[in-house]
């Protein structure tokens, strides 16, 4: 088991996202697809949901069973709730295998923050678990995630939940 895990998943921001290659010395820009931050609600999605329902190997808490239902109501069958299936899947998993004195960082953007944070919620808080804090990473620019003409503001924060596995975690102090 681990002391600490941090993920930076994909925030379902409905972005394909390429990888630029400078050849230098010519004026060619190269580039390939990295991946693509869209999610569907297929066969896939379909059996994580049912995984999460079906819990027949009991890993999922009784309140994340209820919360995914709830989604699911609220969301249909939908591409955010295609990605909170899949998230859930693996927070899970993290949860797991954390030691009982570790902690655990998800780094995230507003597109499903709040939806995440259920999610953590329900399977962190429920045993012994604790969220502790939310650190918010402003940058100094947006991404340009608003259009010229948009009637929304620029994003430019990103959020970092931290939660524990139980009450005596591991905390270190950076100065």
């Amino acid at each position: 088991t681990v002391d600490l895990c941090y993920i930076d998943p994909p925030f379902n921001s409905k972005r394909t996202y390429n990888q630029i290659y400078n050849n230098v010395g010519t004026e060619d820009r190269a580039q390939s697809q990295a991946f693509i931050d869209t999610w569907t609600w297929d066969d896939r999605a379909i059996e994580g949901y049912q995984e999460i329902l079906d819990n027949g190997a009991g890993k999922f808490t009784k309140q994340t069973i209820e919360l995914i239902k709830g989604l699911h109501n609220v969301l249909g069958n939908s591409s955010l709730l295609a990605y909170l299936v899949s998230m859930t899947l693996r927070i899970t998993e993290i949860q797991r295998v954390l030691k009982p004195t570790g902690s655990f960082y998800l780094h995230c953007d507003p597109t499903a923050n709040h939806y995440l944070k259920l999610v953590l919620d329900s399977i962190f808080c429920v045993g012994k678990g604790e969220y502790l804090s939310e650190i918010v990473w402003r940058r100094t620019t947006a991404h340009g995630n608003a259009k010229q003409g948009s009637k929304k503001f620029e994003v430019n924060f990103d959020t970092i939940f931290l939660y524990s596995k139980g009450d005596n975690y591991t905390f270190n102090t950076v100065y």
